[in-house]
C-alpha cells in the first residue's frame, strides 16, 4: 500500500497558503528528479536509452528544463508544445513530434526545429513531403489492434484514432526506403495508467519482434525503438507503483533474445512518461469554502474541475486529505465539490472524510499531471498559480495564476462601445 504524503509539514503548507491564495498546484522537485533518476538508472543497461517526457502532462517551462537538464526530451504533440520546447532551448532530435490530424504549419514547424517527426498515418507521408520534405530520420506509429488491450483513457486500439496497421507499416518503410531514407524508428503507445508491469514488457516484445520482421524483409536498419510512456501512478492508496527494474529486466531479456540475436543491435530505446514522472509530486492546495447538507452532504472548495478535471472527465479517483485531520476518523461520507454549474463538477463522490469545517485547507494528490494541464476557463474561472519547491527548500512561483484582465485580452471592448445592435 503507498501512503500518500504531503509534500511538506502542515505548518509550512499554512504558511505557503497564507501567501498565496489558494487554489494552486504545487510541484516538488526534489521528488521529482530522484523519479526521474531512478528512470534513467532502471534503463542504463541500454546506452542510447531516452526519456521523452510527455510534455501534455505537465506543460511548465520551469519543470521541463528541470528534466531536460537530466537528460530528458520532450515528447510534443502540437506546435505549441514545440514552441515551448524550443523556448526551453530543446531542439533536434531531443523532441520526439508525435501528432494526429497534423496541420502542414506544424509539420514545417517541427522540421525546422530538427524534431524527429513521427507520423501517424500512412497517408502523411506524401503530406510531410509536400509540406516540408522528407527528414533524414522518420519513424512511425504502430496501432496493435487487437493484438494488445487498451483502457479507459486511450481505447481499445482497434477503435482507437492513432496508429498504422501491420500491413501499412511495411508499405510505410518501404516507401520511404524507395525515396532514399536511410534512418527508421517505431513507436506505439495503446494504454494509459497502466499499473501492470508486464504490459510494458509484452509491448516491448511486439515491437522487437515486429522491428526484426521489418528490417529483415525490407533490408532497413532501425536506430530506435519507442515503446510509449503510459506507466501508471498509484492513485488510490491500496495500489503499488510499478517497479521500474522489473519492467526493465524483462525488456532488457526480450531485448537480447530478439534483437541482439538478430544482429541489430544497437537500437536505442526510447519511452515517452509524463504522468509517472511529475503526476505523483504534484498537489492541488484548496480551501473548503461551504459545507451544504441536504439530500447529502457537499464540502464545497474554492478548486473546480477547472483545476482538475480528471475526476469529472474519467471518474478518476485522487486521493484527498484535510491538513491537520489526517488521523481522526474518516466517518463523514460526503462529495467533494467545486463551483461551476456542472453537476459532474466533483472531486469525490461518496467519499469518507474526517469532520470539515469551511477554512479547512484540503490537499488532492496526484496531481502533478493531467491538472492544471487540462484546466479550462468555463464560466469564466481562471486557471490557478503553479508553485515549485525547490530542492533547497525554498519556493518558487512557476506560473501566476490568471486573471480577469487575461479572460479578457482576446476581446476588444472599445468595438464593443461601437458595435450596433
Amino acid at each position: 500500500m503507498s501512503k500518500k504524503q504531503l509534500p511538506c509539514t502542515e505548518a509550512q503548507l499554512a504558511a505557503i497558503a497564507n501567501t498565496h491564495p489558494t487554489p494552486f498546484h504545487l510541484y516538488d522537485e526534489k521528488a521529482i528528479l530522484a523519479n526521474a533518476r531512478e528512470l534513467k538508472a532502471a534503463f542504463a543497461w541500454n546506452p542510447g536509452f531516452r526519456e521523452y517526457f510527455a510534455v501534455k502532462a505537465t506543460p511548465n517551462p520551469f519543470l521541463i528544463k528541470l528534466l531536460h537538464h537530466e537528460g530528458f526530451g520532450v515528447d510534443c504533440s502540437s506546435g505549441v508544445e514545440l514552441s515551448l520546447a524550443e523556448r526551453c532551448g530543446i531542439t533536434g532530435e531531443e523532441i520526439m513530434f508525435t501528432s494526429n490530424d497534423t496541420p502542414a504549419e506544424e509539420f514545417r514547424q517541427a522540421a525546422r526545429l530538427g524534431a524527429i517527426i513521427n507520423l501517424d498515418d500512412l497517408s502523411h507521408i506524401a503530406y510531410l513531403e509536400q509540406a516540408s520534405g522528407l527528414p533524414e530520420l522518420i519513424s512511425f506509429r504502430y496501432n496493435p489492434g487487437p493484438l494488445k488491450e487498451g483502457n479507459s483513457i486511450i481505447g481499445h486500439p482497434e477503435e482507437a484514432k492513432y496508429g498504422l496497421t501491420r500491413a501499412q507499416l511495411f508499405e510505410a518503410y518501404k516507401t520511404c526506403r524507395d525515396k532514399g531514407l536511410r534512418r527508421f524508428g517505431i513507436h506505439t503507445m495503446v494504454a494509459s495508467n497502466e499499473l501492470n508491469p508486464q504490459y510494458f514488457i509484452d509491448t516491448a516484445e511486439l515491437l522487437f519482434e515486429l522491428v526484426a520482421d521489418l528490417s529483415k524483409k525490407l533490408d532497413i536498419r532501425f536506430e530506435f525503438v519507442n515503446i510509449g510512456g503510459g506507466i501508471g501512478i498509484p492513485y488510490k492508496p491500496e495500489q503499488q507503483p510499478v517497479d521500474l527494474q522489473t519492467v526493465s529486466n524483462g525488456i532488457r531479456d526480450h531485448y537480447e533474445h530478439i534483437i541482439t540475436a538478430a544482429g541489430l543491435d544497437p537500437i536505442n530505446l526510447f519511452m515517452e512518461n509524463g504522468r509517472m514522472i511529475t503526476g505523483p509530486y504534484g498537489w492541488l492546495v484548496s480551501r473548503v469554502l461551504h459545507i451544504k447538507d441536504t439530500y447529502k452532504i457537499f464540502v464545497g472548495l474554492d478548486a473546480c474541475m477547472a483545476n482538475l478535471m480528471r475526476p469529472a472527465l474519467y471518474g478518476a479517483y485522487h486521493h484527498i486529505t484535510v491538513v491537520g485531520k489526517e488521523h481522526l476518523p474518516h466517518e463523514v461520507l460526503c462529495d467533494v465539490t467545486g463551483s461551476l454549474c456542472e453537476n459532474n463538477d466533483k472531486f469525490a463522490i461518496d467519499r469518507p472524510l474526517p469532520p470539515v469545517k469551511p477554512g479547512d485547507l484540503v490537499v488532492i494528490h496526484d496531481a502533478g499531471a493531467h491538472g492544471h494541464a487540462m484546466g479550462f476557463n468555463y464560466n469564466g474561472k481562471p486557471r490557478s498559480a503553479e508553485l515549485l519547491l525547490r530542492s533547497n527548500g525554498s519556493l518558487q512561483l512557476i506560473r501566476r495564476a490568471e486573471t480577469e484582465a487575461d479572460l479578457f485580452a482576446t476581446l476588444d471592448f472599445d468595438d464593443l462601445k461601437r458595435f450596433k445592435v
